[in-house]
């Protein structure tokens, strides 16, 4: 492969393997060089206080319960979290009911072809289905299935749910729509 740094491709076989490294792109091993290099930064931070390191403490276990309520809620509906975060994210795109892989990537905050194997895992499931882009037919387009939205509205509703419980401890954006909406039925 032309320009690829030699070091870098030794630095990679020397490491471990696991199925996260399975694919290394050039683009990770740029990004990667030297990940503990500190950033300048023209203002040193201030010191934390004590009430500083509980607070940011607090955040994390209010976080991590959260997430683990989820882990929970959606292996008791038979798929995994990031699945369910598949879901959401196709039915909860801005303006529309789908998304494509790439709008996905972005809100899953993964790597596009890590997207494509998790969206390859759903359809199998019979979550969802893909479609050739209507304006871009080089863009593929998630579509949930009817099976894809019983199982999200089963979950998302336990996950509002779960987030109102939370209002004193995180500022949940659009809580008051949230509330709201649980009375009504509407999900």
């Amino acid at each position: 492969m032309p320009g690829f740094p030699i070091a870098a491709a030794a630095d990679v076989a020397a490491c471990p393997r696991n199925h996260h490294d399975l694919f290394v792109s050039q683009h990770d091993i740029k990004a990667n060089r030297k990940p503990l290099e500190p950033r300048s930064n023209p203002m040193p931070p201030s010191p934390l206080s004590k009430s500083d390191f509980e607070t940011l403490s607090h955040f994390r276990y209010q976080l991590r319960r959260f997430l683990r309520f989820s882990e929970e809620a959606t292996h008791r509906h038979g798929i995994t979290h990031l699945q369910y975060q598949l879901l959401l994210h196709t039915r909860g795109f801005p303006d529309r009911e789908w998304a494509t892989v790439s709008e996905l990537a972005e809100r899953l905050q993964a790597h596009h072809h890590g997207v494509v194997s998790l969206i390859s895992r759903c359809e199998k499931l019979g979550l969802v289905q893909r479609q050739v882009g209507r304006n871009d037919r080089r863009a593929v387009e998630v579509h949930l299935t009817p099976k894809g939205n019983d199982v999200l509205n089963a979950l998302a509703g336990q996950h509002r749910d779960e987030l109102l419980k939370l209002q004193g401890i995180f500022r949940v954006p659009g809580a008051d729509e949230l509330d709201a909406g649980a009375g009504t039925g509407k999900r």
